[in-house]
């Protein structure tokens, strides 16, 4: 679902959230398994702090953007592997 191109992973899941899903699991798979350098850009219908507090518990800085009304973007980089 998700891929990697030059370092940078964006994934654009406002639709699956509108529709009810809660991928937080698979995306923190996802961060997981990237490579160390990894730079995530994750855009959301809200502000998503259950997501930004999961990636900081992985010792990861989180920004988060307003966009506009219903889309907020975080961005993070893996600077380190995750066990």
């Amino acid at each position: 679902m998700f891929e990697i191109v030059d370092k940078k992973a964006v994934m654009d899941i406002r639709e699956r959230i509108t529709k009810g899903e809660h991928p937080r699991r698979e995306i923190m798979n996802f961060v997981k398994a990237a490579p160390v350098g990894t730079i995530f850009e994750i855009h959301l219908p809200h502000r998503g702090e259950p997501l930004i507090a999961s990636l900081q518990s992985f010792g990861m800085n989180v920004i988060v953007n307003e966009m506009e009304p219903m889309h907020f973007r975080l961005m993070a980089i893996k600077l380190e592997e995750i066990n």
